[in-house]
């Protein structure tokens, strides 16, 4: 590629170089050429932000190096210490949870007992009651006829 085609390569936003070059005294006209940044092809465009980065190599010795790596290191372990307090927070809550459930399930097998026994007294209370009472109704009401006799 010449000095002049290279000059004019751009990068378009698909990952993809354009070359221009001149033409060659031919007559013809040229048509771009596409070619791909990436020596894979294809793939994804670096963001602006990134596209700078990428071309100038920071030294591991540097201040600035060791600055941001010390930064990230300290950032990735209150990551991870608040990742693993979540953790045991929900374990934590499990538990209490479970706890909870197993006091409310002996709870209503209690009223459960309960109730059952109230049905017991009062069916039973019901059926003396019937049977005290039913006796009496046995006899038929007093009919006209025998009420107008007894006068």
């Amino acid at each position: 590629m010449s000095k002049t085609a290279q000059q004019n390569a751009a990068a378009d936003t698909k990952g993809v170089s354009v070359i221009h070059s001149q033409a060659q005294g031919s007559g013809l006209q040229q048509v771009p050429q596409l070619v791909p940044l990436s020596p894979g092809g294809g793939g994804k465009a670096l963001p602006p932000s990134k596209q700078g980065k990428k071309s100038s190599l920071v030294d591991r010795n540097s201040d600035e190096y060791r600055q941001r790596r010390e930064r990230n290191n300290m950032a990735v372990k209150k990551s991870r210490l608040k990742s693993k307090q979540k953790a045991q927070d929900t374990l934590q809550r499990v538990n209490q949870l479970k706890e909870e459930n197993e006091r409310l399930e002996a709870k209503i097998k209690l009223l459960t007992k309960e109730l059952s026994v109230l049905k017991d007294l009062f069916l039973e209370h019901a059926h003396n009651l019937a049977d005290t009472v039913q006796p009496a109704s046995t006899d038929s009401p007093p009919t006209k006829a025998e009420g107008s006799s007894g006068q």
